[in-house]
């Protein structure tokens, strides 16, 4: 089932709504989308959970903005700036060239704000306490990557991605790339696969739409 996650509720928060409608336990999400961000959420509801790890590895499309001049420890706009740097003057054709830099395989440090697992922990519980997260970088396939400049200090990202690619290291990263550092304001998973945000069930209708079809699901 796609579902339209909208900001400031958890994955989790979706899946425990529709086991709380449908009185059934065995329920699961094809894909985290953090709190702050918003869009496409691949819920899978008993004999379909099987089909998560497939589910998993399908591309992603997100849109968001990136905010230039300014850093945050978790990439987004959920805690407060820790830093405030220069912004160069920024062309287009600056940032086409950056936007190339970007695309096809690369090496992305996940974030220590993330569920990535230290010694089977995730990271951002070590973060959260101050201590020091250490991640070992990985490739990602960044499909196709469309840079806007909005003003003088927010970029406008699309980007089609492989599974596992982190958008807020993405958003540190192209800030460093031309020449400053930012943080995203918003970020939205507009695709998973076939599923894109469009024809996603908004979370305050799934009461209504999964009575509707109880009878089909079960």
């Amino acid at each position: 089932m796609n579902v339209y996650k909208p900001t400031g509720i958890s994955s989790y928060d979706v899946v425990r709504r529709v086991k709380h409608i449908l009185k059934i336990g065995k329920i699961g999400h094809g894909g985290t989308l953090d709190p702050f961000a918003e869009g496409v959420l691949l819920i899978l509801i008993g004999q379909a959970t099987k089909q998560m790890p497939h589910l998993l590895n399908l591309p992603k499309s997100y849109e968001a903005l990136l905010r230039l001049g300014e850093t945050t420890n978790t990439g987004d706009n959920t805690v407060p700036i820790t830093r405030t740097v220069e912004i160069p003057k920024i062309t287009t054709e600056k940032m086409m060239v950056v936007s190339k830099r970007f695309i096809g395989v690369i090496e992305q440090i996940p974030p220590a704000y993330s569920a990535k697992k230290i010694n089977g922990r995730p990271a951002y519980k070590y973060a959260r306490q101050g201590l020091a997260v250490i991640l070992k970088p990985k490739k990602v396939n960044i499909y196709a990557l469309n840079l806007e400049l909005q003003d003088w200090r927010t970029v406008f990202i699309k980007v089609s991605c492989s599974s596992g690619t982190y958008i807020r290291k993405l958003g540190e990263d192209l800030a460093k790339a031309l020449d400053t550092e930012g943080h995203l304001t918003a970020l939205k998973r507009t695709r998973i696969g076939d599923y894109n945000w469009r024809e996603a069930i908004p979370f305050n209708d799934l009461e209504k739409v999964l009575l509707d079809t109880a009878g089909d699901i079960a």
